[in-house]
């Protein structure tokens, strides 16, 4: 860094007109927008770089239900019937179109299509179809925004599960969290803006404290982790022989030196860290009373299932992500894996069902009937789809479905969307988009705009470039919004 005095003048004036125009704006748009990013009585925006919405926004929070993997549309939304009438035969060329395929089914002599061993209905006045898997979410069907016209660019998991949370397949970029609380800050002051839940000891691809990372941004809007235990965030207790008092005045004269370095150097990521601290500091005592399951009555458990009683399953961290939801954290990522089913997809599928289906509508209906649903946006979704043919030998029960990037399906609810939607629609083999496609971009702006965020002016000046969740293109899709 320069010590040239006009140099450090200049930085000193930009860092206090920056933090007074957010400042002074949020408090002039505020009282435009009454009850815009506040949880409660008494909360204040608190970290928000942007600090505001760039126009009033239909959804307060995000609970992101992701499910690392990539579910098989057609065995669970996609009712694509030519499949099993043509269960074995050739995948036409004409409907493969010479696409690309992965390394793991190229080289395949032959590419069966495979129909779904699982039996659909319909469902719901909006005649939604879904599997036999997903009884629960079946009954949810009229609250549902079920888009089946998703569609990526990348083929593997690493790129495709990258390019989802942060907007790029390359690694390094700020994830979707961090974007928003970059830009609305957070509405509680003891507890993160943005808190990770990851379902325990699942199997399947890998997953990275990266894609809950700040990239480029602060490091103060990066994710915070709550596992289960009795430790739910690493480091966070005080250790033995540390008293309350002990530990307030540690960190007040750690802030004293934090605040000497910060005048010398001018560096922000010195006050993320005075920040940090305190937060730290605040949530230990929020932390325990939130994950504190044991004033939910016997009516709870009804709907998330008995797994909900047990710490770090998808159904105790859906109710975690409610409990969340309530005392306003404005961005709550689940993560789920195991959807990576390239054989043994009849019994993976049941499994992974059995673990999530009740949860993830349960959580849709406890929020629906604590009045947060309409300014809750619930997402549910994977990385990609899986391939209307079969992976290796067409087996009865052992066969599976490679990664399929043209097309896939998720489904949101609450927080503005369109209840009871089925939009877009594939071929008759599942395999291509006929009608309604949506990007990850345009999904990921319409996740923005639902927030009150323009995701074109949502930006970071990076490496001689404006940087964004949506990188150079992306749409907002009205036709999904109520």
């Amino acid at each position: 860094m320069s010590n040239d005095p006009i140099t450090l003048a200049a930085m000193t004036r930009r860092h206090f007109f920056g933090k007074s125009a957010a400042g002074l704006g949020g408090v002039a748009l505020a009282s435009l927008l009454p009850g815009v990013g506040t949880a409660k009585a008494g909360a204040d925006v608190q970290g928000a770089s942007f600090g505001v919405p760039h126009f009033k926004p239909r959804a307060k929070r995000i609970i992101y239900l992701f499910q690392s993997g990539g579910p098989a549309q057609q065995d669970l939304f996609d009712h694509k019937p030519r499949l099993n009438a043509e269960h074995g035969e050739q995948l036409p060329a004409s409907i493969r179109q010479g696409q690309r395929l992965t390394g793991m089914s190229a080289h395949q002599s032959s590419i069966p299509v495979a129909g779904s061993p699982f039996k659909f209905a319909q469902h719901g006045q909006s005649g939604g179809w879904f599997s036999d898997l997903l009884p629960h979410t079946a009954q949810i069907a009229d609250e549902l925004c079920v888009v089946r016209s998703l569609y990526t660019e990348a083929i593997n998991h690493d790129p495709a599960i990258t390019f989802f949370q942060t907007g790029s397949q390359i690694a390094g970029r700020p994830s979707m969290g961090a974007w928003i609380n970059y830009g609305l800050g957070s509405s509680n002051q003891n507890l993160p803006a943005f808190i990770v839940l990851v379902t325990a000891n699942k199997g399947g691809q890998p997953l990275y404290a990266r894609l809950w990372g700040s990239g480029f941004l602060d490091s103060r809007h990066q994710g915070v982790q709550l596992r289960a235990g009795a430790e739910p965030v690493l480091y966070l207790s005080d250790p033995d022989g540390l008293c309350r008092s002990g530990r307030r005045a540690m960190l007040d004269t750690m802030r004293e030196l934090n605040q000497s370095q910060f005048e010398h150097e001018l560096d922000p990521e010195i006050e993320s860290r005075i920040a940090q601290y305190e937060m730290a500091y605040r949530m230990q005592t929020s932390v325990p009373e939130v994950t504190d399951l044991s004033d939910e009555p016997a009516s709870t458990y009804d709907l998330y299932g008995e797994d909900a009683k047990k710490p770090g399953t998808f159904a105790a961290n859906c109710l975690l992500a409610r409990r969340l939801a309530e005392r306003g954290v404005r961005f709550i990522q689940l993560y789920h894996q195991g959807w990576d089913q390239h054989g043994g997809l009849l019994g993976g599928l049941r499994t992974q069902c059995g673990e999530t289906d009740q949860a993830s509508a349960g959580l849709v209906k406890d929020l629906r009937q604590r009045g947060l649903l309409d300014d809750t946006l619930v997402i549910w979704g994977g990385e990609f789809g899986r391939t209307s043919y079969c992976q290796g030998p067409l087996t009865p029960n052992r066969f599976g479905r490679d990664h399929h990037p043209r097309c896939f399906t998720v489904w949101m609810a609450g927080g503005g969307v369109k209840q009871g939607l089925v939009h877009g629609q594939t071929d008759e083999y599942g395999y291509n988009i006929v009608d309604g496609g949506i990007h990850v971009h345009d999904l990921n702006a319409t996740i923005l705009h639902l927030m009150g965020m323009d995701h074109e002016r949502l930006f970071v000046k990076h490496q001689g470039r404006r940087m964004r969740l949506t990188d150079v293109h992306g749409r907002v899709c009205h036709e999904l919004l109520a």
